[in-house]
């Protein structure tokens, strides 16, 4: 049963970031690649790296990736969508950024690495709790002895939902609206993303996801032999409280 939800999940996120998503993906300058979002992010990466080689899961289109190599990183990518790594080469090649096309949760990287990170809310992709648990011990592996993995993740907005409503809408504009839909059973959500033209035309982009509370990833990273070492409400450090909507946690594994 376990291989049959990990293989929906593979398939259901492959049909997710196709070759239209894979295009529409880059928005300089604008959104998540925004600088005041982007440089605190690589500057913080950066630092945890510690002078080693880092490898991102889910690498996408290397919003971050990139950046990061200026720094002075040596960064490897595992994607699981090749048209997002087509994309991606249209703006570095093989020997700046190598990528290794699979699942985070399981597919290997060549190398040896001081840093595993994941951004963007990204180990949500992961559509079931042993693929989300088996991410946590993919980058274990991929890592020595006081190596970090960093997760980025939003925090599940259920405070938000009226009763007997299934639906949060996080952002309304002229241009755009976005609105998630939870199932609380399952512990999934799907973020609904409507994008107008002039014209008043929508253009709709769905992804899934299964939504993670912090002391339930905390759980997994431990299951994987890492220990919490920071949590904070975002890149700058921002102290994490009840009424954050995201963190970055960062996971370590014992020195020795």
């Amino acid at each position: 049963m376990r291989e049959t939800q990990e293989e929906t999940s593979t398939v259901q996120q492959r049909k997710v970031w196709d070759a239209d998503a894979a295009r529409r993906y880059d928005t300089p300058g604008t959104g998540m690649f925004t600088p005041e979002v982007l440089t605190p992010a690589v500057e913080r990466l950066a630092e945890l790296a510690g002078g080693g080689a880092a490898l991102e899961f889910a690498v996408g289109t290397a919003r971050v990736a990139i950046p990061l190599a200026a720094r002075g990183v040596r960064v490897t990518g595992i994607e699981l969508s090749p048209p997002m790594v087509e994309q991606l080469r249209t703006k570095a090649d093989e020997a700046s950024l190598p990528v290794v096309i699979g699942d985070m949760a399981s597919t290997a990287a060549p190398g040896d690495y001081t840093l595993v990170y994941l951004v963007f809310n990204t180990i949500s992709n992961l559509l079931t709790q042993a693929e989300q648990v088996e991410c946590f011990r993919n980058a274990a592996r991929h890592l020595g002895p006081g190596g970090r993995f960093v997760i980025e993740l939003w925090v599940p907005e259920l405070r938000k939902l009226p009763p007997g409503q299934s639906a949060t809408v996080w952002q309304v504009g002229a241009e755009y609206i976005g609105l998630d839909t939870y199932d609380v059973l399952r512990q999934r959500v799907v973020s609904h993303h409507l994008d107008f033209d002039q014209a008043g035309q929508a253009r709709v982009f769905r992804s899934p996801h299964r939504y993670i509370w912090p002391a339930e990833l905390d759980l997994m990273a431990q299951l994987a032999g890492f220990e919490l070492e920071s949590r904070h409400a975002d890149w700058t450090g921002a102290e994490f409280t009840e009424d954050s909507r995201s963190h970055v946690s960062v996971y370590r594994l014992p020195p020795t």
